[in-house]
């Protein structure tokens, strides 16, 4: 099955696209995080996950291709496994984004304040503008997103490949010993946490419908995409582990580190440009998938009707979009309240994309045919093991699926029976014909 669209990305914008939901302002916070539980052993948690990356990239692209549309992960699902299960799956990622978009504000918006020498209250200041930026890049249009997307991924790749450029000359093997301190189950701890940074396929796969030509685009721009993030991701974890050592671990800002190598004291407000580009990169997909699968999810009935209007190819969908505003900014409050840590905030949302992520390649386990169901097979297998190490944080989709079939199983019960429906003892006396 394939599908023509009438969407206006092009490769180039999608693949900007694809990228900002893949190189996230994880790449500023992950090495350290990822370090501290695994020591230079991480090196081996990035190399795992971007094999895993090429399986459930291309199961994605395979999906979307033969089945373009703004419910992406939830479209998938409802297919293989039904109505309930799609509703579920879409509750997932809608409800995911805004502790995800949160996170990924306060992580820029932190470089930032580091570099001009400012407090926290500055870092939660600059966090709600860039927030404030990517929902209003959105809310012009995806072709206005999209281009400044392109102009910011490749910006982007360019200083963090001069980050590592500069910084491998100063690889030292001694940095390696001792190699896994934390043993296997720091690796899989750190592979858990690194999740946050390779769970944008399902984000893109909602854009889908956005493309001119899915079935002819998606495959190379998914092919570009991983191209260019497997040799941003094994540079950097080749330098965090060779270069750094194990400061790495105990660094707040390990991206600053490596670019001073190039950049000597510049490193820190470069550093900053470069994390308002991940961030700003990273929420503008998230948000623009997001908010089209939660028209998607109101017209196919798994969300409140009034939410479906703009679900169109094409068009923004306003109220979707402002529904997602209001979450976020909710969950933005929440956590700088609470004073919630950057490393749980990315464990929990990587517990529910790993979620989204199994359900959507277990679908593909259904649909697909020959080499493509054997590689979601494998994906789906290894995201399962890998969400495994997530633990407690499993609680999070489990709690959402029960709010999903929650508002599903009332919207039946209030929804009026047809004629043919209602019980003969509800029909009005007078109604009933008298006997001759």
């Amino acid at each position: 099955m394939t599908t023509r669209s009438t969407g206006s990305l092009g490769t180039a914008r999608g693949t900007a696209l694809y990228l900002g939901a893949i190189l996230g302002p994880g790449v500023l916070a992950l090495p350290g995080l990822a370090a501290a539980a695994a020591g230079p052993a991480a090196i081996v948690a990035w190399v795992a996950l971007l094999l895993l990356s090429i399986p459930v990239a291309a199961t994605f692209a395979e999906l979307a291709a033969r089945r373009p549309d703004a419910g992406g992960v939830a479209t998938f699902t409802r297919a293989a496994f039904g109505d309930r299960a799609a509703a579920v799956c879409g509750w997932w990622f809608f409800s995911v984004i805004p502790v995800g978009a949160s996170s990924a504000a306060l992580v820029g918006a932190a470089y930032i304040a580091d570099a001009a020498g400012l407090g926290h209250g500055a870092v939660v200041a600059i966090a709600a503008v860039l927030l404030a930026t990517a929902f209003a890049a959105n809310h012009i249009g995806l072709r206005l997103s999209g281009g400044a997307q392109l102009v910011l991924m490749g910006l982007l790749a360019a200083l963090l490949a001069v980050a590592c450029i500069a910084a491998l000359p100063h690889f030292d093997p001694a940095n390696l010993t001792p190699f896994a301190p934390n043993g296997i189950a720091g690796i899989l701890s750190a592979a858990a946490v690194l999740f946050y940074a390779f769970s944008g396929w399902e984000a893109a796969s909602h854009l889908s419908g956005e493309f001119s030509d899915p079935a002819r685009q998606l495959r190379r721009v998914t092919a570009l995409a991983l191209a260019v993030v497997a040799a941003i991701y094994l540079a950097l974890a080749t330098a965090t582990a060779g270069v750094l050592g194990s400061s790495a671990g105990e660094s707040a800002t390990p991206l600053t580190d490596l670019l001073a190598y190039a950049f000597g004291p510049a490193a820190a407000p470069l550093t900053a440009v470069c994390a308002a580009l991940l961030s700003l990169g990273a929420m503008n997909t998230f948000i623009a998938g997001a908010s089209r699968l939660g028209a998607a999810l109101a017209r196919d009935g798994a969300m409140p009707a009034p939410l479906a209007k703009g679900h169109e190819p094409g068009r923004t969908p306003h109220r979707a979009l402002l529904l997602l505003a209001a979450f976020t900014g909710t969950a933005f409050a929440t956590t700088t309240a609470f004073g919630l840590g950057l490393d749980q905030q990315m464990r929990a949302t990587s517990a529910v994309l790993a979620a989204v992520t199994v359900t959507a390649c277990a679908a593909a386990v259904k649909l697909l045919q020959g080499r493509a169901r054997q590689r979601a097979v494998f994906a789906t297998a290894c995201t399962a093991l890998i969400g495994t190490a997530l633990t407690w944080y499993l609680l999070l989709p489990l709690g959402i699926a029960a709010l999903a079939l929650g508002y599903l199983h009332l919207k039946r019960r209030r929804a009026p029976l047809p004629p043919e429906a209602v019980p003969p003892e509800t029909v009005p006396p007078e109604a009933v014909p008298a006997e001759a």
